[in-house]
């Protein structure tokens, strides 16, 4: 019987080769790359400290810290717990990508995932790796501390699911309204625990970017993670599905059915509709940047649309990482979008994780290129998701807008 895409992961990765990998049984796997971010890193440090002797890290070539969720530390609590991590990997010589680095996860896609890996960290959004056809997984600090001391951890093998995208998007369609659209159809929970493994044409014409966009969205959706093949990218190495892999269902979807931007609308990322059901609603402010939304790519076609042009709303751009940040320096699109109005900030999470910039106030309407819009996590406000190309057109108008 053939192995879909997981179960080859966790059979080339599993401890004991004589352990059965099919959908429900229990496997210990070696893990790659094991990470711990500012959130939950000094919790990863006392597990390790108060349960462990020996030799803490079993790896250290392969394990990090990675500081996004508040960077530069804007509270106590969290210059506290930066520290405590900064003095633990001073002591174990543990490679740390401080607050001027950006969001950890990008940084691994960026810097050491290929495709077949698995890797964990303390953020909940570590299912993105399904971007480059890795297994990412987001776990808590006591199951990283085990892992940073041993190496390894057990997985029950999830179902998977394979998922069809048939036709062609239309030139207005970005790569998250693709993401928004299929959380629309399937919601949080018809997939829920599934690994999903995405076809067609257009999924091989996505650029790494917007790979990282669609797979930055498999939380909301409850998946275990949105895997695309990495045909169609110049990478080296691929995991493929055997031609009789047995999925627990087959699905398909048309983008013909999609035919304008799709917008989340408060509360739940899965109440997505229409942009256009939302015309005239009033904005205040805008956010582009998030694990989902802040790539090179997302900040090129934002200054596309305001080159030359002001907003006219609250506006706040944060790219994930420190070499996006200095391309889009060098490329002379950060001065568009300052000259257009928007606030520039460091890398890192930026409003997302409730961070350094982007929070919003009681009754106000933000668009937001993020990946939830519950309350409370980018503040007290209303949070509508959408893609930066939306993002970008709702600033300039003060209304939620499309092209």
């Amino acid at each position: 019987m053939g192995k879909t895409i997981i179960e080859k992961i966790f059979y080339e990765h599993l401890i004991d080769k004589k352990e059965p990998v099919t959908p429900g049984s229990i496997v210990w796997i070696n893990i790659d790359y094991k990470t711990a971010r500012d959130f939950g890193g000094a919790n990863v440090v006392n597990n390790l400290q108060t349960s462990f002797t020996g030799d803490l890290v079993s790896d250290k070539e392969r394990t990090m810290f990675t500081f996004d969720c508040v960077a530069p530390a804007k509270t106590i609590p969290y210059a506290v717990n930066q520290h405590v991590c900064r003095q633990f990997a001073r002591k174990e010589g543990l490679k740390v990508y401080d607050v001027d680095a950006g969001i950890g996860s990008h940084i691994i896609i960026d810097s050491y995932a290929k495709p077949g890996m698995t890797i964990v960290g303390t953020d909940s959004h570590f299912n993105i790796m399904g971007a480059l056809n890795c297994f990412g997984q987001g776990m808590g600090d006591v199951d990283i501390a085990y892992i940073w001391k041993t190496g390894r951890t057990w997985f029950e093998v999830p179902p998977s699911v394979k998922l069809t995208v048939k036709g062609k998007r239309g030139k207005d369609i970005s790569a998250k309204d693709m993401v928004l659209f299929m959380l629309r159809k399937f919601g949080s929970r018809k997939l829920l625990g599934k690994v999903v493994e995405i076809y067609g044409p257009e999924i091989e014409k996505l650029t790494l970017d917007e790979r990282v966009t669609v797979a930055s969205m498999g939380t909301e959706m409850g998946v275990i993670s949105l895997m695309i093949p990495t045909k169609g990218l110049n990478v080296k190495g691929s995991v493929e599905a055997d031609a009789d892999a047995v999925y627990e269902s087959v699905y398909e979807i048309d983008l013909a059915d999609l035919k304008e931007p799709q917008v989340s609308a408060p509360p739940y990322p899965h109440n997505v509709v229409d942009i256009s059901s939302l015309k005239g609603k009033k904005v205040d402010t805008v956010f582009i940047g998030s694990c989902t939304n802040g790539r090179y790519s997302d900040f090129e076609e934002t200054a596309k649309i305001v080159k030359g042009r002001k907003i006219v709303t609250n506006g706040f751009i944060v790219p994930s990482t420190k070499e996006i940040y200095g391309r889009l320096l060098k490329d002379g699109i950060i001065e568009i979008l300052f000259d257009a109005g928007f606030v520039i900030a460091n890398p890192g999470c930026g409003g997302c994780a409730s961070g350094q910039i982007g929070m919003t106030g009681d009754g106000e309407v933000i668009v937001s290129t993020s990946n939830r819009n519950f309350k409370g996590k980018q503040g007290n406000g209303e949070v509508h998701l959408a893609s930066p190309q939306t993002a970008a057109m709702s600033a300039l108008k003060g209304e939620i807008s499309g092209f």
